[in-house]
């Protein structure tokens, strides 16, 4: 599972990913609404875990903006406050669950296997782009007849794009979201898995093309 914590209170983000790693969850963690907009917006998770109370945009304007944006992943709101207005105001922008700090790390667990679960009943086990398939469930990019399969960096760098179909992808943006913001990943690695995928592209006969916006970033385009 892949889970996006935000959260600005960094001794709380972080102890929430050590709680995710225990769990063998993949554990993005964000310090502000923006950063947590952004992220969320790419669709790649299967829950997240979000602040009321955030620098930026605050956690009832991301959720908001995540649904007009028509992404469906389940948020789970914290809040310190114990207002049930605050909660009226969180589902009524598209929240799933509402928890009040301090909480129970097992329960707080037990409410994000629940959102996983109700979000694998509605969760489609590919994505379409022009004339490709990306299977979710065997990392397999097909087209027509033809598919071959993809490693696990490859997996990620693609779906993100078809997340983002038609969208500029920034190579900050897919070292954040595949290597980890911490890592010691540069340009040239995902320069690299980006000139993968466009071998594999080609093998499978696909029109489907990445394409290069200098200084900015990377967009899936179908020629003709």
């Amino acid at each position: 599972m892949k889970v996006l914590i935000v959260e600005d209170e960094v001794r709380l983000a972080d102890a929430l990913g050590q709680i995710m790693k225990e769990q063998h969850y993949q554990a993005d963690i964000v310090y502000n609404g923006t950063d947590g907009l952004s992220c969320g917006l790419s669709g790649e998770y299967d829950v997240i875990v979000l602040d009321v109370m955030l620098p930026g945009e605050n956690g009832f304007q991301v959720v908001k903006k995540l649904r007009e944006a028509r992404i469906q992943t389940p948020v789970l709101l914290l809040t310190a406050r114990d207002d049930i207005q605050d909660k009226v105001n969180g589902l009524d922008r598209g929240a799933d669950d509402y928890m009040t700090k301090p909480f129970i790390p097992e329960e707080l667990l037990a409410r994000i296997r629940a959102l996983s679960r109700r979000q694998g009943e509605v969760i489609v086990e590919e994505m379409k782009f022009g004339d490709l398939t990306l299977n979710l469930s065997a990392n397999d990019l097909c087209c027509g007849s033809k598919s071959i399969h993809l490693g696990y960096k490859e997996f990620e760098v693609l779906k993100i794009l078809m997340s983002n179909s038609g969208r500029i992808v920034s190579k900050e943006a897919l070292i954040s979201r595949v290597w980890g913001s911490d890592s010691d990943a540069e340009d040239n690695n995902v320069e690299a898995y980006i000139s993968f995928l466009r071998k594999k592209l080609h093998f499978v006969g696909s029109r489907v093309e990445i394409s290069t916006l200098r200084k900015v970033g990377y967009r899936l385009e179908e020629t003709t």
